[in-house]
């Protein structure tokens, strides 16, 4: 029997088309972390999302271990090398929710373009200020996407088919996409007026929007981050707002996220936090960005077609 131990909740689609090709699925989603190590022991497969760091300590209990399954686009918590030298395959499903993930991305830069949020703010208070919310035109906007994979080029796609100007700067791949112009970065530097972050977190993404960073665009701009946190340092990004150079920023995740946030707001707020949370040219979503109805089942969806194709 092969065994897949369920970490985390997700779509039963996963569970049901497994377990009608004769897997066994174990539902360790409400235990422990001690409950949930002695059921990775005899597992064939992993499902999760980021309820646990699966490090070498932890995956090197499971001896039986063939598959991770990491409901998502992000495999940050997992330990890759070592999946790598142990032959462990990793699967990750970010083909689920890349649409949603657009559509966030767009709302999000739609938004700002047009002071939703300000003027919004304004109204509640009693101001009806018109001329001071006039908006911009996508169609006006040279978007800059960086890093170009599901999510990013399902979002390219949509702002082409609105009419923007759309740069790509993806160090390790070129996009042959109609309307996608794919650039050095002194050119993405040069032109672009809305930045959009679509990287994995890595060692080589984390922190790369600092201040250093948003200064050398030569125009002000726009930032949308709806991929990881850490990949903007708050401070920095706060300065080059304070500076005018970051005109408004949209931010479905934080770099202060844990894997307990809610308790976050219980503590003392960053400084950089506060000026986030108060601005009217900030929109911040609690890392809702690929979650939707379609999407939670799409995720789930994905992960069975790869892992049906690979053992069955």
């Amino acid at each position: 029997m092969r065994k897949v131990v369920f970490i985390d909740v997700v779509h039963d689609i996963l569970k049901q088309r497994l377990e009608d090709k004769g897997f066994d699925c174990i539902d360790a989603t409400s235990i422990g972390l001690n409950g949930v190590l002695q059921e990775i022991k005899s597992a064939f497969g992993i499902v999760i999302r980021s309820r646990f760091t699966l490090d070498e300590t932890i995956l090197s209990l499971a001896s039986n271990l063939k598959f991770i399954a990491r409901s998502g686009s992000g495999t940050e918590n997992i330990d890759a090398n070592y999946c790598s030298k142990k032959g462990i395959m990793l699967f990750s499903s970010p083909e689920g929710n890349r649409n949603a993930v657009a559509e966030h991305a767009l709302g999000f830069l739609l938004s700002l373009l047009n002071n939703f949020h300000k003027a919004q703010l304004e109204i509640s208070r009693g101001f009806w200020l018109r001329k001071e919310n006039t908006g911009r035109e996508l169609s006006s906007c040279t978007v800059g996407i960086i890093g170009c994979g599901n999510n990013g080029l399902s979002f390219a796609k949509k702002l082409v088919a609105l009419g923007a100007r759309v740069l790509v700067y993806d160090k390790y791949k070129t996009i042959d996409e109609p309307g996608v112009e794919n650039v050095s970065l002194e050119a993405f530097y040069a032109c672009v007026n809305v930045l959009s972050f679509h990287v994995p977190e890595t060692e080589e993404t984390i922190g790369l929007g600092d201040y250093d960073f948003f200064s050398k665009f030569h125009e002000p701009l726009f930032v949308l981050n709806i991929c990881r946190g850490k990949v903007i340092k708050t401070k920095g990004l706060v300065r080059a707002m304070k500076e005018q150079q970051v005109l408004g920023a949209a931010l479905d995740v934080l770099e202060y996220e844990s894997k307990s946030f809610e308790s976050f707001f219980e503590t003392k707020l960053p400084e950089a936090f506060v000026y986030l949370k108060t601005s009217p040219n900030v929109m911040l979503t609690p890392h809702i960005g690929g979650w939707t109805n379609e999407s939670y089942f799409g995720l789930s969806n994905v992960l069975a077609d790869k892992i049906l194709a690979s053992f069955t």
